[in-house]
């Protein structure tokens, strides 16, 4: 049994800075990641992120991760378990991982879970030919290991990532040959949309895949027009030849640990399905587990980092650590992320935030 201070579960961005600011603060911490290195999806992005100084605005993604991981590095008390998998959270405490085979058992005295989220998929015919991927997995393959997915792309999805992963594309010379968004309205930044507009990508909102077809591999899908009820309408069908498609239909928290280690979860549509309750600090219900990032509500990549610089601190104080600023600390934490949570899309990750505060307080008040 090996004794730790504080264990961060995951190393994408939400890990990496609570790491970093616990680890600033004094805390002693083990990030674990199942990754060969640590950086998670920040190591994928070539874009440049929004947001302020603060959140690394104007820096490109892996630029950012590049950042992260020299701090990481400079700090002593960080140790660093990559490749390997965190296999359960137990009511003792325990927690039990797998590396090269081998069975380990760690008991942190506090934990942040900053596990991310994983890619929803979309059912239609023959929606298992090769040539039909994950946004995730098309990134992966053209920015960590320079390897075109195909020549021409349907892309499935017109949130953030479905359009900034349009926009690499064309960037590594694929085609695009248009972007399918099931809702009436684009879901991502309009900026984003612009670019892929203006060069020459087609659009199509309530629309969705009917089919794929092709022999041994995609050729192309069928596409048709949805109703307001999200229903196919007959006879509205037109075929789109392509040798990719790319889905990019949402995320959904990788909770999973959350629940094995009994924390209260609720299902939250806004923020990507169950997310765990959790009280200003990003502690949920069981004492000294905190949350950062994805695993919490679904959110970009710099409401992530500041999930984690949050958590950080939180953990960090739970474990008995403090510094002169921390309240402006936290203030200034919590500023950041109202700022980000701006828009359609900040408004409903507002909107599922309160209903979870909402719940939080009527259980608190039936337990008094």
């Amino acid at each position: 049994m090996m004794p730790v201070e504080l264990l961060v579960i995951g190393g994408g961005p939400a890990g990496l800075c609570a790491a970093i600011q616990a680890a600033e603060m004094g805390s002693r911490v083990m990030i674990v990641d199942r990754n060969n290195a640590l950086g998670g999806q920040l190591v994928k992005q070539t874009h440049m992120f929004f947001g302020s100084e603060k959140q690394y605005a104007s820096k490109r993604g892996f630029d950012i991760a590049k950042l992260l991981l020299d701090k990481i590095a400079n700090l002593s008390n960080i140790e660093v378990l990559e490749a390997t998998t965190v296999l359960g959270v137990y009511e003792d405490g325990v927690v039990t991982l797998e590396k090269n085979g081998s069975y380990l058992k760690v008991k942190p005295k506090a934990m942040v879970v900053a596990t991310g989220a994983s890619e929803k998929a979309l059912a239609f015919p023959n929606n298992d030919l090769p040539g039909i991927y994950g946004a995730g997995a098309v990134q992966t393959l053209m920015n960590e290991y320079g390897v075109k997915p195909g020549n021409s792309v349907l892309m499935v999805g017109a949130g953030n990532i479905g359009l900034i992963v349009s926009y690499q594309l064309m960037q590594a010379g694929v085609k695009v040959e248009a972007i399918v968004e099931g809702g009436p309205q684009i879901g991502g930044y309009l900026v984003h949309a612009s670019k892929v507009r203006r060069m020459g990508v087609p659009i199509y909102t309530q629309h969705t895949v009917k089919a794929a077809y092709g022999k041994e591999v995609l050729e192309g899908v069928t596409l048709c027009r949805l109703d307001d009820q999200w229903q196919q309408i007959p006879g509205t069908e037109f075929d789109v030849k392509a040798d990719v498609v790319c889905i990019s239909v949402g995320l959904t928290p990788l909770s999973e640990l959350l629940w094995q280690a009994g924390c209260q979860m609720k299902y939250v549509n806004s923020l990507g399905g169950f997310v765990p309750y959790r009280d200003d600090n990003l502690q949920t219900s069981v004492k000294g587990i905190f949350v950062a990032g994805d695993v919490s509500g679904v959110e970009e990549a710099s409401s992530a980092m500041v999930e984690g610089y949050l958590a950080g601190l939180s953990a960090a104080s739970y474990l008995g650590y403090k510094i002169y600023n921390m309240n402006e600390l936290k203030s200034d934490l919590l500023l950041q992320l109202d700022s980000l949570r701006h828009g359609p899309v900040g408004d409903r990750i507002r909107k599922g935030i309160a209903e979870l505060r909402i719940i939080n307080e009527a259980a608190a008040s039936k337990e008094a």
